[in-house]
């Protein structure tokens, strides 16, 4: 049932995926909208999962906050170490942006719905209502998630296919989540903190590159309502849900 259930998050993150690539003459409000969406999905989805799952307390911080911090900064890290390699070899730039960035945020991306699938699997396991409303919920922002992993490939100057693979396998891996619930449980702990890393991650990259692409060349007040408008989807999402 929980891999049936799971197919609908892999439609709709290709339906997301499909809708970004579509609107490239209005690129600016597809940045503003896909920050937006990820400022959501961090801020009203990720952290406050993360902080129920991961419980504990590191030094008075929540392990979960911690994290979060560590996959800002690791995200920050990666980027400029590989955009100042790719300067040092004298290779070709896209905007000044490495595309290995790009694949690497898109990985964590489909890392981070092979977990929605998991999560599906374990709310089935326990009851039929609660399975329903977590894919519910899955389902739902898979769309941004879709959405979201082929803009941020793309954005990195990565080549079309690339994207589009990125683009399949983001939504190949709810089912396979799904599947693997079968087979293994993952401790809540664990789940808190990947959760809160991969939060941490989406920020650096909504904060310090989507957005800031979005208004560089149309400083339009519609790419900035394109951004609140994402931000209030989620949070949509997130209310139906609860």
């Amino acid at each position: 049932m929980a891999v049936f259930v799971a197919l609908g998050a892999f439609l709709m993150t290709l339906a997301g995926g499909w809708t970004a690539q579509r609107v490239t003459d209005r690129r600016h409000l597809v940045l503003g909208l896909a920050g937006g969406l990820m400022l959501g999905v961090v801020g009203l989805d990720l952290l406050p999962e993360a902080l129920r799952a991961a419980g504990r307390e590191v030094f008075g911080v929540p392990a979960a906050l911690l994290l979060f911090v560590a996959g800002f900064l690791v995200a920050h890290l990666v980027e400029r170490t590989l955009a100042a390699r790719q300067a040092s070899h004298g290779a070709e730039e896209t905007n000044g942006r490495a595309p290995e960035v790009g694949l690497t945020a898109a990985a964590a991306m489909v890392g981070h719905s092979f977990m929605d699938g998991v999560a599906i699997g374990a709310a089935f396991q326990v009851g039929g209502g609660m399975g329903t409303a977590v894919a519910l919920a899955v389902i739902a922002h898979d769309f941004a998630d879709g959405f979201n992993t082929y803009t941020i490939t793309s954005l990195y100057g990565n080549a079309r296919r690339k994207a589009i693979a990125m683009l399949v396998a983001d939504a190949a891996a709810p089912v396979a989540g799904a599947a693997s619930t079968a087979f293994l449980s993952i401790p809540q702990g664990l789940l808190g903190g990947y959760l809160g890393f991969f939060g941490g991650v989406l920020l650096y990259l909504a904060a310090a590159e989507i957005l800031p692409e979005a208004h560089h060349e149309h400083p339009a007040p519609a790419t900035l309502l394109c951004t609140v408008a994402g931000a209030a989807f989620i949070w949509l999402v997130v209310g139906l849900a609860a």
